[in-house]
């Protein structure tokens, strides 16, 4: 199916969309990865309350050595107007940004340590209630029976034990905004911006006065500004004003623009391998130009797309230069050079597998990097010809052609032996891509492609000469994660088969969309359709590797890997086009727990284009989400609701980041 990529350097290295292998459907498939660099920083990782590596977190205990009278308390919460049984849901938030209820465990020094702890929450709280707009809340905090204000005076005489916490909330009625107003200061005012009103800013009369809001509006002003040319645009005065027997807020706020800036020169420090002359453009700022915060952020999101830096500042001056121009300057911080990694992988229809890689990041002081990367699988197998292994070296240069066009050239060498096809292949490929923009990025190249393969209709021989090109447009706010955004892909190859006399057009595509429902992302609908056709005079010129096969993890979960699709003889040939459609709805139930339940449904045709004379296939099934620093462990059980030979009566697929 369509390759995945994170990141424009994984789609530079990578070849055929079909070429990447997707994990079979089996009963178990149990993955384990290491990684190692060079002198790297260990980052701790725990999964369902087990350490695993890296430092490990402080416990409970841990935290009271050499706490001087570790002091146990009590805390009982009030919120006045709720029910007592059952926590509503205002309660729990206040009671989630409570110090006293969320370090209860982690006992403070002294009655002193309590009383201090006690000061924050009522700031937090307070915090909190005008956050959601209830500016006449009450809160009291009461300690050992007296208010927080008298007893922070005589902490001495507090000797119960546990020190006993009473917190009561009245939070009032949810104020809405009055009248509110944004004022401009300095030169922005002159230069005949279209200026952010506060209405446009989201603070609108008779909306919840949610200080979040203001806050907001205040970023948003300031970011406006920025990105029009006044890199020190700030706010100046707030005023806000609370009526309570309108309960209603009144707003005014001062934007101060600043001077008028454009980009002035840059210069690079921090760089040790690198040369800080390609950093510097390969950040691709233009001297001369207005000042632009989006362009900063832009020049920072390419710059750490080389995977070179640890760490990326901007820093510009604190004043213009003669010219009017903002000096600035890029802060780096280098990674390891060097850096490698080995894993191993277990299925009960596969055996055992391992697979590695070892990358040099900066090969020359421009960022270019060598890859080499290996796998083997079915090491139980029978004979020796059932080995399935696959390598790959790798080398690219950013920066070829001007900042935002880089080059890449890869040879590989892959077998296969999947139940319908055994293929031996041989791959020399060479491509530039481009960023055309922060979402659309695409590629072109040139590809020598040879295959010796047996399959249904015999035993063949192919020789493609192919120029390739793809283009993707990616929105989504997360890669492993998201939550919202499209992402859609396109990919376009005409090749022209030596051996075989043959021209073939192998195309594909497909666009996913990520829509969070009920106001928050802990409730995600997520769709993709996919579609595919290769125009060739027969199914048998095309290569096996490169035709359609559905069924397994990336396309119908809970049928057998690539056992779905047209059959001679009920043995699955592959197809020259297909349609797949795949939906989820994922649920996060906790901060580190989610549920998903999906369906996937699809088929693969003869014909160069769908002519859905083959049933679509369909999959149901659900599975339960882990959510960790580096991307949510996947964990899937698929049920194929027509099964055909081969197929099992259900599939587990473990991996990480959400299936699509």
């Amino acid at each position: 199916m369509l390759y995945k990529h994170k990141n424009r350097r994984e789609r530079i290295a990578s070849g055929w969309p079909w070429n990447v292998k997707i994990p079979r459907a089996v009963a178990l498939l149990v993955c384990l990865c290491l990684s190692f660099s060079t002198f790297s920083q260990a980052y701790a990782f725990e999964l369902f309350g087990y350490h695993l590596w890296g430092e490990k977190a402080e416990s409970d205990e841990d935290s009271l050595a050499g706490v001087p009278d570790p002091t146990p308390y009590t805390v009982e919460f009030r919120v006045i107007g709720e029910h007592e049984d059952q926590p509503s849901e205002l309660e729990e938030e206040l009671q989630s940004v409570s110090l006293l209820v969320q370090d209860v465990k982690k006992l403070p020094s002294g009655a002193s340590g309590v009383l201090a702890r006690a000061t924050q929450d009522f700031e937090r709280l307070i915090g909190k209630l005008y956050e959601d707009g209830y500016y006449g809340a009450l809160v009291q905090i009461t300690v050992a029976g007296s208010p927080l204000n008298q007893a922070i005076l005589h902490p001495e005489k507090i000797t119960e034990r546990p020190i006993p916490i009473l917190v009561e909330i009245n939070r009032g009625i949810q104020f809405h905004f009055g009248n509110a107003d944004v004022n401009y200061k300095g030169s922005a005012t002159e230069n005949g911006l279209d200026l952010p009103n506060a209405q446009s800013l989201g603070l609108v009369e008779g909306m919840p006065a949610l200080s979040a809001k203001v806050l907001e509006a205040e970023k948003q002003a300031v970011k406006f500004l920025k990105d029009e040319g006044y890199p020190f645009a700030k706010v100046g005065n707030r005023q806000l004003l609370a009526n309570h027997a309108s309960q209603t807020l009144k707003v005014k706020l001062d934007v101060v623009s600043g001077p008028y800036a454009r980009f002035g020169p840059v210069s690079v420090s921090g760089t040790v391998k690198m040369d800080p002359e390609f950093v510097r453009s390969y950040a691709n700022l233009p001297r001369g130009a207005q000042w632009d915060a989006k362009v900063i952020s832009h020049a920072q999101s390419r710059l750490r797309d080389l995977e070179v830096f640890s760490s990326i500042r901007f820093e510009p001056d604190d004043q213009l230069d003669a010219n009017g121009e903002l000096p600035l300057t890029i802060v780096v911080a280098e990674r390891p050079r060097k850096v490698f990694g080995i894993g191993a992988n277990y299925s009960s229809n596969e055996g055992v597998g391992f697979d590695g890689y070892w990358r040099h990041r900066n090969l020359f002081g421009k960022a270019e990097r060598l890859s080499v990367t290996g796998a083997v699988g079915q090491l139980l197998a029978v004979n020796n010809e059932q080995i399935e292994y696959a390598a790959r070296v790798t080398f690219e240069k950013p920066g070829a052609i001007g900042p935002l066009t880089a080059f890449s050239t890869s040879v590989a060498a892959v077998q296969e032996n999947p139940d319908n096809y055994r293929s031996t292949s041989f791959t020399y490929d060479a491509y530039l891509s481009r960023d055309f923009t922060e979402a659309l990025s695409g590629r072109i190249g040139a590809e020598v492609y040879f295959a010796n393969e047996r399959d249904v209709f015999g035993q063949n021989d192919y020789f493609l000469l192919g120029i390739p090109a793809d283009l993707t447009y990616d929105t989504r706010n997360d890669a492993l994660n998201p939550t919202n955004g499209i992402e859609a892909k396109l990919f376009f190859e005409p090749a022209y088969d030596v051996l075989g006399d043959t021209e073939n057009l192998y195309s594909q595509g497909s666009i996913a969309s990520y829509l969070p429902i009920l106001g928050t992302d802990r409730v995600v609908l997520a769709g993709r359709v996919s579609a595919g056709a290769i125009i060739a005079p027969s199914v048998q010129d095309v290569p096996a590797a490169r035709r359609f096969f559905l069924g397994g993890g990336g396309s119908i979960r809970g049928y057998a890997y690539k056992n779905v699709g047209p059959r001679l003889d009920d043995e699955v040939t592959g197809g020259r086009s297909f349609m797949l459609f795949n939906g989820e709805v994922r649920t996060r139930i906790t901060e580190n727990i989610g549920l998903v339940g999906f369906v996937d449904a699809g088929a693969a045709y003869l014909t160069q284009f769908p002519n859905f004379d083959e049933p679509f296939s369909v999959g149901v099934g659900g599975g339960v989400r882990y959510f960790t620093p580096v991307g949510p462990l996947r964990l899937d059980v698929g049920v194929p609701l027509e099964p055909q030979r081969n197929d099992p009566p259900f599939a587990v697929y473990i991996g990480l980041s959400q299936s699509f």
